[in-house]
């Protein structure tokens, strides 16, 4: 099930952790790297030329949400997600099984699919891994995930090997639907998605089956960062680096702290997500080399350094702590911008660190000091 244009070539390793390329239609991802969060065609309060120039290769878009507004066949009648958000690398859509999944009080769930209340205006939907293909189709993303369950992290294993065994079911109904539709613009490649929770046997288990179902050309690791220890997190992890095939590339969903990522690396991950860089910069927190921190803090109404001395994005070069933090005392717009603008290219720089440090054969000490210096750190101000 190779798709045309889509490829993954390994070009240097330091144990698990592979630094490559991940070939589309329309263009190339240095890998490992991070996916800045467009969830509603947009990566909020930043525009696409300000993404390019910070890096970003890839970004994400979210099913749900764009099936709610403006609706997919606006989006498709429109010319495709590409252009209707003017953004023209990869794009990798999420099927909104975690946002459904999330709707707790607003949904039933049976082996047929998902029926749910909109958050938005409060009208029923139904999601089926048929509809769900049908919607990611028509938006046109480059990569497409299927519909899976998604359950919290803690879930025992009754839970686990339930929705693990669902989304293994489901999975086969998105191949079906997938390989019936084709595409009617530029080819489009559909990621499984492992579940099974913390659980070593589900996630032997579901990574067999999936991998014995189709030659995929990328494999999503799901259920992770919902809620489980950090540690389990990362046990499950070196399962799935032993699991799937590594000349494929490994997605891992929803992670995107500084620490997770470079942890996510040394265990095989190379695509990884996370709205937090944007979040956190709209809530006045920015990511630093010595830790976040917190613009709104009064000693800064005087601070003339920049969020990060050793960082040379745009809000870097050009702003100080003090203006910022005017900006967020006064409610002005611009402060949200600044600070997102920030920590999406702190996201970006620090892969780009991290696949430097691989291919020159440094990555595990540097991983080790890099780490160390982090946790050494203490809990910022807030």
């Amino acid at each position: 099930m190779t798709d045309p244009g889509f490829g993954f070539t390994i070009h240097a390793t330091a144990g698990a952790a592979r630094a490559g390329v991940f070939t589309t239609p329309r263009g190339a991802v240095d890998t490992p790297a991070f996916m800045a969060v467009g969830t509603q065609a947009t990566v909020k309060t930043l525009d696409p030329r300000e993404l390019r120039e910070a890096g970003a290769q890839m970004i994400l878009a979210n099913a749900y949400h764009l099936h709610l507004r403006p609706g997919e066949e606006v989006v498709r009648a429109l010319g495709g997600l590409h252009r209707f958000m003017a953004w023209d690398g990869p794009i990798l859509t999420d099927s909104g099984g975690f946002q459904v999944f999330s709707l707790a009080t607003l949904r039933t769930v049976s082996e047929e699919g998902v029926e749910f209340q909109s958050h938005v205006d409060g009208s029923r939907h139904r999601f089926t891994p048929e509809s769900v293909i049908a919607i990611e189709r028509a938006l046109g993303a480059d990569v497409i995930m299927q519909f899976d369950h998604v359950i919290p992290g803690q879930s025992d294993v009754a839970a686990a090997r339930d929705a693990s065994e669902r989304s293994l079911r489901w999975l086969e109904r998105c191949k079906t639907a997938f390989d019936l539709t084709g595409e009617s613009g530029a080819p489009q490649a559909l990621f499984p998605i492992v579940q099974g929770g913390v659980h070593e046997v589900l996630r032997h288990e579901a990574a067999s089956a999936i991998v014995g179902m189709s030659d995929w050309p990328g494999f999503g690791v799901g259920g992770l960062s919902v809620g489980e220890p950090k540690v389990e997190m990362y046990a499950t992890l070196e399962v799935m680096d032993a699991a799937l095939p590594r000349e494929r590339p490994r997605y891992l969903m929803g992670v995107g702290f500084p620490d997770d990522l470079i942890e996510g690396v040394r265990r095989g991950m190379d695509l990884f997500d996370c709205v937090a860089p944007t979040r956190m910069g709209r809530n006045g927190t920015a990511f630093t080399s010595e830790g976040r921190l917190n613009v709104r803090r009064a000693e800064l109404r005087r601070d003339p350094r920049p969020l990060d001395e050793r960082c040379d994005c745009a809000t870097c070069r050009r702003f100080s702590r003090a203006y910022i933090r005017h900006l967020f005392v006064a409610d002005e717009t611009l402060g949200l911008r600044l600070v997102s603008l920030h920590n999406v290219h702190f996201l970006l720089a620090l892969m780009r660190a991290v696949r430097e440090a691989i291919a020159t054969g440094q990555f595990d000490a540097w991983s080790r000091d890099w780490l160390a210096r982090h946790h050494s750190r203490p809990v910022p101000a807030t």
